[in-house]
């Protein structure tokens, strides 16, 4: 049920009062620069404000134990002992409306060469509307968001009516596999919401990620006599416009999946790093990058797999040396799917209504080529989750900025959402 005009005007009024915390608060997140295998500082932070907020506290580091066997789970290769997840919990004195999670991760990505910022990327900045800061758009804004959308019911003197889960997750970036371990670990709700950079619209369809690195040998011999060698990093160059060309194709099916048959090369292949070789006076016996390519929702991600290995043994084949030493492909990160968000759902309505509330406009869908979170929720917990947040700029990119407006709106139509979801009651004394 709609909430009516009295709560909705003092709720986002509550909001707009706590904004300057709220900001402050983000900037504060910002400052710590969560980095993988970095994150537990930043999870340190957030455990002890919502500790201190009253949530109920559960914290751990990811074990790969128990999620490997998951068909969500994405391989890793790196140490989980810092990858820790927090989760906060409400409970209400009298559950009579639905549960809800409000998921975020804290992960950021590298900031790139320091002197291409305009400041510090781990030292915010605002300018006008702006909130400059590596990680402050992607998501540390979301995650403020998410908190300080309760603290405005609870400067109202009022709490949901229902269990809410605060969750703040790390490896969104790379496997998606803290936001798959805190669904293993029980963690469940009637709906999600994952604030994301979403330019205040509601994700409708997401591709799903694949990384990987391709290993690729050569025969060093001294440069003077570099014709009897085989240079591996040049022979990768062979080996990557053949995935140029697997990009292609994929991109040709996209008429066959709904929601993106009109969207501008939905399949992204990138390069993302390359090292190789040994000195600069021989022929380099190996070379490896690293790689990142999409798939389309309902694609398996093991036929996709298998897709990439034939085609980088087709371009192998190119190549004297390679055909007798074929590339090794190693899948080493995000083995993800995506998800599509079917319309019609109570929780889409009630997030239609919140925005318009907070926005003064109907809110728009979006199909979106990145990774979310977001596919853990749908596709292995039956659970709708709206990925919507605050426009952004830069994400990913030097000077990353979002929009503080922005986020203060998206802040209020999360604050009515969970009204209206979760149900009002008055915090006891």
């Amino acid at each position: 049920m709609a909430l009516d005009n009295k709560i909705t005007h003092d709720i986002l009024a509550a909001v707009e009062a706590g904004f300057a915390a709220q900001t402050a608060f983000t900037e504060a997140l910002v400052r710590f620069p969560s980095l993988r295998g970095q994150e537990h500082t930043a999870q340190d932070f957030l455990f002890g404000e919502l500790k201190r907020r009253g949530y109920a506290m559960d914290r751990w580091s990811i074990d790969v134990g128990e999620i490997e066997n998951h068909p969500g789970f994405s391989p890793v290769k790196v140490d989980y002992s810092n990858a820790i997840n927090v989760v906060g919990t409400h409970r209400p004195r009298d559950e009579t409306g639905r549960s809800l999670i409000l998921n975020g991760h804290v992960d950021v990505v590298p900031a790139g060469p320091l002197d291409m910022w305009t400041k510090p990327p781990f030292e915010p900045w605002r300018d006008g509307d702006w909130l400059y800061g590596r990680g402050g758009a992607d998501m540390k804004a979301g995650i403020a968001a998410n908190i300080f959308a309760l603290d405005a019911l609870k400067s109202l003197g009022l709490q949901p009516a229902a269990t809410v889960h605060v969750q703040s997750v790390t490896e969104e970036e790379c496997t998606g596999n803290g936001a798959l371990a805190a669904l293993v670990r029980g963690y469940r709700a009637d709906a999600a919401i994952i604030p994301e950079p979403e330019d205040d619209k509601l994700v409708r369809a997401n591709v799903g990620v694949i990384w990987f690195r391709v290993h690729v040998r050569g025969l060093p011999v001294h440069v003077r006599e570099a014709s009897a060698g085989a240079n591996a990093i040049e022979a990768s160059f062979e080996i990557m416009k053949g995935l140029r060309k697997l990009e292609q194709e994929w991109n040709s099916r996209q008429s066959e999946h709904r929601y993106f048959e009109d969207y501008n090369h939905p399949i992204n292949f990138n390069i993302g790093k390359i090292e190789g070789g040994d000195w600069a006076s021989s022929v380099p016996a190996w070379c490896s990058f690293d790689c990142r390519i999409s798939i389309y929702p309902g694609v398996d991600p093991r036929a996709a797999a298998t897709e990439i290995e034939d085609c980088v043994r087709n371009a192998a084949r190119e190549n004297v040396f390679l055909s007798n030493n074929p590339p090794q492909v190693e899948f080493n990160g995000f083995f993800a799917e995506g998800y599509v968000l079917e319309e019609g759902s109570d929780a889409e309505a009630a997030l239609g209504r919140a925005h318009a509330a907070a926005y003064g406009k109907s809110l728009e869908t979006m199909v979106t080529p990145g990774y979310l979170d977001g596919r853990v929720f749908v596709l292995y917990g039956d659970i709708p989750c709206l990925v919507y947040g605050p426009y952004s700029e830069n994400i990913h990119g030097f000077d990353e900025r979002v929009s503080l407006s922005s986020v203060k709106r998206v802040t209020g139509s999360i604050a009515l959402f969970i009204a209206e979801w979760c149900g009002l009651e008055k915090i006891a004394g």
